[in-house]
């Protein structure tokens, strides 16, 4: 099998030989390479953080930077433009010669963090269609051919990413389904970073990913202004009432199961945090590494029945319109005490992809729990 890979990988690497002398995209070239023995790193300082806990970002003198993606220990170092490689590197480190211009995004939910601080522009090459961005700076991009479709995440064009000099890829977690993908996009210099945010369990630390990526791009005053925004939002909300009433936040499988979120998600902790409690207090499938669970109908019913609220994870399927097309997924769902008193609601489309918007989300929570005005809900709506 890895005999067969192998023979499959070289083969890539002599049909695109020609192709990756005309891009530049490649190891540094010799000359950067002997200037590197006289550099040497000296650290600075590391970014604060507030909530995040699984990456890392450290400076040094002359602008260098290591970015560091925690629970999988990769680190990689960006080098100022027209600096030198220092010397004496790991060889896990994988080097980015900036500026970077030609990113290849294949997480879907990192595009809100680049266009919350102005770096789409940067971002060459899309894992999503044009179609399937609710983003409008990725759509508008893609739009006026500055952005381009390069494939999904476990079937990449190769081609286009070596020929137009793809400098990185940001994968989410599905490229370790793939990990074939990865090496190939290695084997063209191409380095693969994978974004962690989904492991925070506390809501503002997936947002302040967006400080990573600041830094990765050069924006990092930006992405604290960005940060900061939501911050607000959470202080402000954290002073207001704490209902204790219930919600389930769920989905209906295409299989008849239902999925929902483990205990430990920041789904649960935006909950609470909103003034509520989350219905499945103790759900949790330890070294799993998910943040969903699937259970049967029976179990969720037994679990859920008597929640307060109900909110439809619309994300995966476009989500319903009305509460029969809902009881239409699952009939049980009739009994349910929310359901009879008429609060159900349902997330819109575009919830996955805005990463920036857990600030609103948590107001439109605090908002259904309190039973504030509806007609203030961004990400959120009532089913009829």
């Amino acid at each position: 099998m890895r005999s067969g890979r192998n023979r499959r990988k070289w083969i890539y690497v002599l049909l695109l030989m020609g192709l990756l002398g005309l891009s530049g995209c490649g190891s540094p070239s010799s000359a950067s390479v002997e200037m590197s023995s006289q550099t040497e790193l000296v650290k600075t300082g590391s970014m604060e953080l507030q909530y995040a806990e699984n990456f890392a970002v450290d400076y040094y003198e002359d602008g260098y930077k290591m970015l560091t993606t925690l629970p999988d220990s990769k680190r990689y170092l960006l080098v100022p433009e027209g600096q030198p490689v220092p010397q004496g590197l790991d060889e896990d480190v994988s080097i980015l010669q900036e500026p970077l211009q030609n990113i290849y995004l294949v997480a879907s939910g990192v595009m809100d963090m680049f266009a919350s601080v102005d770096a789409v522009e940067q971002i060459r090459f899309s894992g999503q269609k044009q179609e399937n961005w609710y983003i409008q700076t990725a759509k508008d991009a893609m739009a006026a051919g500055d952005m381009i479709y390069a494939g999904k995440y476990s079937k990449p064009d190769y081609e286009l990413l070596v020929s137009e000099g793809c400098d990185l890829a940001i994968e989410n977690r599905m490229i370790t389904h793939s990990p074939e993908v990865v090496e190939m996009l290695q084997s063209f210099d191409i380095p693969v970073m994978i974004e962690y945010s989904s492991y925070e369990q506390h809501p503002l630390g997936k947002v302040e990913w967006v400080k990573f990526f600041g830094a990765l791009t050069g924006k990092e005053a930006k992405a604290e202004e960005a940060f900061a925004e939501q911050t607000e939002i959470l202080e402000e909300v954290e002073s207001g009432e704490k209902t204790g009433k219930t919600i389930a936040f769920f989905y209906v499988t295409s299989n008849g199961l239902i999925q929902v979120r483990q205990s430990t998600d920041y789904i649960p902790k935006l909950i609470e945090l909103a003034g509520g409690r989350y219905i499945f207090e103790n759900l949790e499938d330890s070294g799993s590494g998910r943040s969903t669970l699937n259970m049967q109908v029976e179990d969720f019913y037994a679990g859920a029945k008597d929640a307060d609220i109900l909110i439809y994870n619309s994300s995966i399927d476009g989500g319903v319109t009305t509460v029969d097309e809902l009881i239409g997924k699952c009939n049980i769902l009739k009994d349910f005490k929310a359901v009879q008193e008429g609060q159900v609601y349902c997330t819109t489309n575009d919830m996955y992809q805005q990463s920036m918007a857990v600030g609103y989300l948590l107001q439109d929570m605090h908002t259904v729990l309190t039973d504030d005005d509806t007609a203030k809900l961004r990400y959120l709506f009532l089913l009829q």
